[in-house]
């Protein structure tokens, strides 16, 4: 019998279709999700399956994530506020969740003496103009007078303490930083480009770059992410240890809104709108973010599958779905 695994945000993103392929690969899983930013959608199509369990509960009532982590085998930590959208709407849940979610899971965790992987960012590295960006690279973050360091200021909390509970108790920790990862059951409600370019492509909508869309981003198929993300479950060198996890194949948010408009037979155009409009005033971005990923290649071999216009079609083919059922 496989390993039972815990995953936290097993009804998000990146948390339902890390779920499918552990169940495709034999392995008993739990998800716990609040479904805040999760969606019941995203796994329902895993409910039946006798080796999944799903608890609607947040990851800070600790006695049903004690209960949960006694009887499991190791956690996958993906639960989190995320989004630029809100997070400039909604620091202080921004903050609790990511920190004290953190804390709750680790100290859980500690408990029973299962290992555990954070998910974390590429918006730790902040303003770093040192491209590729390197696991061990020094910061540079915004002032905390802009709500927008809010979250890279909390990740990189959630790293240090699972950092911490490695060096002081023993506790076996590996932090996953992604980079922009994309795929089918992305939402765009919360500020994700790829989700909300494409829905406005294929409704004939005006597609919306925010800034002059000459800041570039690398993004990373779900599919190759949670592929990664499973070899380090299993790697003993990865203990102790920062992976960025990620995609090379960098893009600006201008060619990536072009791209989405032409892979997706869409007659719209383009139209800018300045930060301060879409976000808030003072708002910065980074121009560039791009990983390193030569760390994460030489322990597990990792090396992207999917191309960034392989992605862009799985994703326009999902939406295209999506609305074709819902008749929007």
């Amino acid at each position: 019998m496989k390993e039972k695994i815990l995953v936290t945000g097993g009804a998000g993103f990146i948390g339902s279709h890390l779920c499918e392929r552990l169940l495709n690969q034999g392995y008993p899983v739990v998800a716990i999700d609040d479904l805040s930013t999760g969606k019941l959608k995203n796994i329902e199509h895993l409910i039946t399956q006798p080796d999944f369990l799903f608890v609607r509960e947040t990851i800070t009532n600790t006695q049903v994530l004690d209960r949960l982590t006694s009887e499991s085998d190791l956690v996958i930590h993906l639960a989190a506020a995320v989004g630029v959208k809100l997070i400039i709407e909604n620091p202080v849940h921004t903050i609790r969740t990511n920190i004290i979610g953190t804390e709750t899971v680790l100290s859980t965790a500690n408990r029973y003496g299962r290992k555990v992987l954070i998910a974390s960012t590429s918006e730790v590295y902040g303003k770093g103009i040192s491209v590729p960006f390197h696991e061990n690279d020094d910061r540079l973050i915004g002032p905390t007078t802009h709500n927008r360091w809010a979250y890279a200021t909390s990740k990189a909390v959630d790293e240090f303490l699972g950092l911490a509970y490695h060096r002081q108790f023993g506790l076996p920790v590996v932090i996953m930083r992604f980079f922009n990862t994309i795929g089918p059951r992305q939402t765009g409600r919360y500020g994700m480009v790829v989700p909300r370019f494409t829905r406005q492509a294929l409704q004939g909508e005006p597609v919306t770059v925010y800034g002059d869309g000459k800041q570039s981003r690398c993004f990373a198929d779900v599919s190759d992410v949670v592929g990664a993300v499973i070899k380090l479950t299993h790697h003993p060198d990865a203990v102790g240890d920062v992976f960025n996890i990620g995609s090379t194949e960098e893009v600006s948010v201008f060619e990536l809104a072009k791209r989405v408009i032409t892979l997706s037979n869409s007659q719209s155009e383009i139209e800018f709108i300045p930060y301060d409009q879409a976000y808030a005033p003072g708002f910065e971005d980074m121009r560039r973010r791009q990983p390193s990923i030569e760390k994460l290649t030489q322990l597990i071999g990792y090396q992207p599958q999917y191309s960034l216009d392989d992605s862009l079609n799985r994703v326009i083919n999902y939406e295209r779905e999506r609305m074709s059922e819902s008749g929007s």
